[in-house]
This record gives structure tokens, C-alpha cells and sequence, in this order.
């Protein structure tokens, strides 16, 4: 709603400031150009963000104060805070970091922003910005009309950087031309109305223009062309900061509830500066004084001193927020509490994750977790047990609510198996197909992995489905022998379905593998020597034929079930780094080796026994 009204207001202007100033085009389409080329960077960067950016994240962020130079390291060199903010929130979003970490890193980028009003009021006023912006905008489309990723990358980040030059270049040069008809300084408002008003200008500019950049570069090229007062411009460049929270907002609103705890923080960071900056305007105006005669900063230029005054307050709200982080985030998560889910509904799929190659990835990893959790509970349940019980340090012996092992009472797992594993498997295919930008990245194996390992969890509960009627039927059977059998189906399976748990929370690495390995192993013995016993039991007319070959099948599904979920814990549950998920899986048996180390098994205990 509020859009519909904002861009014809936007057209409106902009027309009638065509109709009355021709000098008003070049400033306009200096800074149309320039935000061009904000977008070309930003693409350029998103083509490296498929693995080196990401890893580099979640190496250097470990610490609060790496998380703050990371944020202003990567704002520096991609000039787009807005980018770092969506690639913070699409991390925070999937779980790869955790909210104090994406704090900082937006404290951060709050302090990287300020670089592009030093490099335009320091080099870029100064110099013929078109000379160079010609040759990089002529490398960069040659570049991007290459096949490579990274070419296409590198060209649009030189593309970007000489529109920027231009745009820079022509809103300067409008601004002089322009001040020859229009003196806009006579619009200039003194004292604190002035601030406050003015403050409110830069903030409306940067929610239109979608880039405190763009806005700073405005107000410094104006400065310097004499069109705003020294004053008024420093509260242009406090409203341009504070406007900038707008990005971080509408990347929040497709975010879970972290994303939106990080929006608000950031919010908050900014509203707190541009109070303190408001508030001592005179204070930072007589600091600036200061600093610039010991820099050498002349008296009357202002565009640097501008620089430096966004510096200043930008730092002073790193001092106040940054010793405040902890209790920052421990009211943000009582703010904004995790929402109670449904078990269909997905707890990490969000459009905020699908942005990056990364963050989708481990969305859906952490979601095929969550399809896990929910299959193992539907097994359990169908199995007549508890969840808690199964996967607590209680013997197994006195388990089934309490009745021992009795009978197993109906499920409803036609019902269950709709809602907690069909309907969320969905939502994780529907997400992988979205990110059709990940088949030409590294992590598309990955991505095919976890939705196997989905595809392997729904079959284990097919499984269990077909399993279910002679359960129920057999554990209440007149006949001890067939009764026998189903219980130790039965208990075998909650035995196998703790010790997956176990081993998933226990081992590592390798010998997570290993373990997963030697669990496959226990399910092929006891298949392996099913036939034997059943027959055994034929022979002895404990059951008949007919129950015999209901007992082989139903061991069978048993054992099917258990193969399907130690499969997809094989590929959830190792480190999932690409070289060392790589190295891992190599490790593993794969069916022909774990055949032989069976056949190897059974003839050591034959000659055991000879």
C-alpha cells in the first residue's frame, strides 16, 4: 500500500523537477546510474558467495569482535550494506550463525558504510571520475559476456564500479550547473529544527532510494557544490543511517523469527546513533573542529569534515551498544519468541535462506533433520512406545506406556504420515526446486544428497506402514511362539532406534561412519539368520506355513525401515564441509563390501563352531 502511494509521489517530483530545471536531469540520472552500479556490485558479489564468502563467514565470526571487523571489512569492499545485511539474515535464517554473531556483523556494516563518504569527499570530488569510469565499464560488459561464473562476477563488479565513478561524476557536475539557476540553500533551516528536519529529508531519501550510499553521495556532492549548508548536510548524512534500517527491515519480513530479532537489533542500533547524534549535534560538530586541525583537514572543507562526522557518531554507537550486546539479545528473543510449530510445517525454509547456495543448503539440511525427528517419533508411536522413552537411558523391557510389552494398540499412521512426513517433504522439494541457481554451484551434490535422505525417510515410514497390521495383530496373538516373534520385531527396532540416536550424538567424524557402518552390519545379521529360525519354528509346528511367511515379510519391512534411516543419518549427519563430507563418504562400505564383511562373519563362526 504504502509503495503504491510513495512511487507515483516519486514520479511526480522527479517530472516536475525535469519540467522546470534541465540541470535537474544530470543529477537525477547521476544518481539513477549510480544506484545502477550499486546493483551490478551487488550481483557481481552474489556470483562469489557460493561457498568462499560463506566459509569465510563462519570461520571469522566466532568472536564478537570478528563478527564487528567482518561487518566493516566486507561493507568496505562490496560498498553495499545492504548486501551484507541479506547475506546476515539469509545465515541467520538457515542457522549457520547465531544472533550475536549477526549483530555484530551488521554493528559492523553500520561502521563500513561510512568509507564511501571518505573515498567520494576525498577522491572522488577531487579527480575526473569519467576518465576512469570508461575503461572499467568497457572491461566489465566484455567480462560479462564470458561463460564463466566468475568472469560474469568480476565483470559485473567492474561494470559496477564505473557506474558508480559515473554517477558520481554527473551528480557532481549537475550540481554545478545547477546552483548557476537554483539556489537551494536558501531553503536551508538553522538551529535544532533544522536538524531534526533535515534528519527526517535523508531518512525519506534512503527509504526511496533504497541505499544510504546513494544518499550520502548526494548530500557530499551538494555540500561541495554549495547547494546545502555544512549543517544541514550533517543531518542529511544522520537520516541517511538511520533510513538504511528500511533494507534490513523488508529482508527480515520473508526471514524466521532470528531474522527478524537481527532486523529489530539493527533498528535499534540505528535509532539509538541517530539519537545520541541529534542529540549532540553541537558536541560532534566542535569534536570534528578538533580532529581536522590535528588531520590537517582544512577549515572550510566540509565534505571531509562530513566524512569524519559520520565516522564519529557511527562509533560512539559501537561504544554504547556494543557492551550491551548480551542483554541485546537475550530481550530480543523474549521480544520475539520462537513460534510453536506444527510438525508439517517447515522451521527453516524461508525465502531469506534461498537467497544463497550456502544458506539453502543448510536449510534444508536442518529441515531433513526435521523430517528425521518427526519420522523416528511416528516409528516410535506406531511401534506403540514413547519417543521419551525410547531415546531415554531407561531398559527398553518396561516400555509401552506402562503395559510392558503387550499388545500394540492401533495408530493412526495413514493420518500422521500425511501430516508430518508427506506434507513436510514437500515443502522441502517445492524449496530445492526454487533454488535453480545451486545447479551450476558446488553444493547442487549436496542438495541431491539431502533430498535422497528425505526421499530415504518417507520410505522408512511406508515401511512401518505396512508393518503395522500384523503388529497389532500378532503382539495380541493366542499363539506364544508367533506373539514372541512380532515382540522381538518389536524390540529390536526400539533397540536399533536408540542406538541410531546414540551414535548420532555421540560419535564423530569418521567414526561417526564407521558407527553408522557397523549398525548396517547388525541389520543384515539379523536378517541374515531369519530363515533359519523361522524354518526352525515350521519344523517344531510352533506356527505354520502361513504365519512363517507373514514373519520373513514383516522382517523384511523391520529391516528395510531401519536400512532407510541409518541411510539418511549417513548423509545428515557427518560433517558436511564438501572436501570433508567428500572424504568421509569414501570411507564408508558401500553394500558389496558390507555383504563380504557378512559372508567373512558368518564363515568365522561356522569354523567357531566346527
Amino acid at each position: 500500500m504504502l509503495r503504491r502511494i510513495v512511487i507515483p509521489v516519486v514520479f511526480a517530483v522527479l517530472a516536475w523537477g525535469f519540467w522546470v530545471s534541465p540541470d535537474f536531469k544530470q543529477i537525477a540520472a547521476g544518481v539513477a546510474i549510480f544506484l545502477c552500479g550499486m546493483l551490478s556490485l551487488e550481483e557481481g558479489f552474489r556470483s562469489f558467495t557460493g561457498g568462499a564468502l560463506e566459509q569465510l563467514l563462519q570461520r571469522t565470526t566466532d568472536r564478537l569482535w570478528k563478527s564487528l571487523l567482518f561487518g566493516v571489512v566486507t561493507t568496505t569492499i562490496m560498498q553495499s550494506s545492504s548486501l551484507v545485511s541479506v547475506i546476515t539474515i539469509s545465515f541467520l535464517s538457515a542457522g549457520l550463525l547465531e544472533l550475536v554473531q549477526g549483530i555484530g556483523i551488521l554493528f559492523g556494516a553500520n561502521l563500513g558504510t561510512t568509507t564511501v563518504a571518505w573515498l567520494v569527499a576525498g577522491l572522488g570530488l577531487r579527480v575526473d571520475m569519467a576518465a576512469y569510469a570508461m575503461p572499467l565499464l568497457v572491461f566489465g560488459v566484455i567480462l560479462m559476456f564470458q561463460k564463466g561464473r566468475s568472469a560474469k562476477g568480476l565483470g559485473h563488479i567492474c561494470a559496477g564500479l564505473g557506474f558508480l565513478l559515473l554517477g558520481i561524476h554527473h551528480m557532481k557536475e549537475g550540481f554545478e550547473a545547477f546552483k548557476a539557476g537554483v539556489e537551494l540553500t536558501r531553503f536551508a533551516v538553522s538551529g535544532f529544527p533544522g536538524v531534526v528536519l533535515y534528519t527526517a529529508i535523508g531518512v525519506v531519501a534512503t527509504v526511496v532510494m533504497q541505499s544510504s550510499h546513494a544518499t550520502l553521495v548526494l548530500i557530499i556532492t551538494a555540500l561541495a557544490a554549495g547547494q546545502v549548508t555544512y549543517p544541514n548536510a550533517l543531518a542529511l548524512a544522520i537520516g541517511s543511517n538511520l533510513g538504511t534500517t528500511v533494507t534490513a527491515v523488508l529482508g527480515s519480513l520473508s526471514a524466521n523469527e532470528q531474522g527478524k530479532r537481527l532486523a529489530a537489533a539493527h533498528c535499534l542500533f540505528n535509532g539509538v546513533t541517530a539519537v545520541l547524534a541529534v542529540a549532540g549535534v553541537r558536541q560532534f560538530v566542535w569534536l570534528v573542529d578538533r580532529i581536522s586541525g590535528g588531520l590537517g583537514i582544512a577549515a572550510d572543507d566540509y565534505t571531509l569534515k562530513l566524512a569524519l562526522f559520520h565516522t564519529l557518531f557511527n562509533l560512539m554507537g559501537l561504544v554504547v551498544m556494543v557492551p550491551l550486546t548480551g542483554r541485546l539479545v537475550a530481550w530480543l528473543e523474549r521480544l520475539i519468541p520462537r513460534p510453536v510449530l506444527l510438525a508439517a510445517q517447515p522451521r527453516y525454509l524461508n525465502a531469506a535462506a534461498v537467497d544463497f547456495p550456502a544458506t539453502a543448503v543448510e536449510a534444508v539440511r536442518n529441515e531433513v533433520i526435521h523430517l528425521y525427528e518427526n519420522a523416528l517419533g511416528l516409528i516410535c508411536r506406531t511401534l506403540g512406545l514413547s519417543p521419551d522413552e525410547v531415546f531415554s537411558d531407561k531398559p527398553l523391557g518396561p516400555l509401552a506406556q506402562g503395559r510392558g510389552w503387550g499388545a500394540v494398540p492401533p495408530y493412526p499412521i495413514d493420518e500422521a504420515y500425511q501430516g508430518e512426513i508427506k506434507a513436510l517433504f514437500s515443502h522441502i522439494i517445492a524449496f530445492i526446486s526454487r533454488a535453480t541457481f545451486t545447479w551450476e554451484a558446488g553444493q547442487s551434490a549436496r542438495l541431491h544428497w539431502l533430498r535422497n535422505a528425505g526421499a530415504e525417510l518417507v520410505e522408512a515410514v511406508k515401511g512401518v506402514k505396512h508393518l503395522q497390521k500384523n503388529l497389532v495383530r500378532y503382539t495380541a496373538s493366542t499363539n506364544p511362539a508367533q506373539r514372541a516373534e512380532y515382540q522381538n520385531i518389536r524390540r529390536q527396532m526400539a533397540e536399533a532406534l536408540r542406538d541410531l540416536e546414540h551414535t548420532r550424538h555421540t560419535e564423530e567424524g569418521d567414526m561417526l561412519l564407521m558407527a553408522f557402518d557397523h549398525l548396517r552390519l547388525e541389520v543384515e545379521q539379523v536378517e541374515h539368520g531369519l530363515l533359519d529360525r523361522v524354518y526352525g519354528l515350521i519344523n517344531g509346528q510352533s506356527i505354520s506355513p502361513e504365519a512363517g511367511t507373514s514373519l520373513i515379510n514383516d522382517y523384511g519391512y523391520a529391516c528395510d525401515v531401519l536400512r532407510h534411516l541409518i541411510q539418511a543419518a549417513s548423509t545428515l549427519f557427518p560433517d558436511t564441509r564438501d572436501e570433508l563430507h567428500s572424504a568421509q563418504r569414501a570411507v564408508r562400505l558401500d553394500d558389496e563390501e558390507l555383504h563380504q564383511v557378512l559372508l567373512e562373519s558368518a564363515d568365522g563362526a561356522d569354523a567357531e563352531e566346527g
